[in-house]
């Protein structure tokens, strides 16, 4: 089964997509929200990028490759975001997006 060999990868990119849409979540209970925007944005991007690339890995398409390097891409911006915040959901978040962007570029 072809999934098999990207199982490291879905695993982190399902991981990432969780934190992701927990981080954007909180976010939005933050007393400072407008200045969490970009956060929220990035988290939501990067989610919906994660679980394609999962996708893409899980039913072994040919494109999973392209898309797993652009997912890394996204990983890595939403955690350089993420980072730049004190809290611990932001900082949970960056560390999942680190392995994720890993892992992808690992497997691309």
């Amino acid at each position: 089964m072809p999934h098999q060999n990207f199982q490291h990868c879905i695993d982190e990119c399902n991981a990432c997509a969780v934190a992701c849409e927990h981080c954007a979540a909180s976010c939005l209970s933050e007393p400072n929200v407008h200045e969490m925007a970009e956060c929220i944005r990035l988290d939501l991007d990067c989610a919906a990028m994660c679980r394609m690339a999962s996708a893409y890995m899980a039913r072994g398409s040919r494109f999973a490759k392209d898309l797993c390097n652009l997912c890394a891409t996204a990983c890595e911006a939403c955690g350089a975001e993420c980072e730049r915040h004190a809290a611990q959901h932001c900082q949970e978040c960056a560390q999942a997006c680190r392995r994720c962007a890993q892992a992808c570029r690992a497997m691309a």
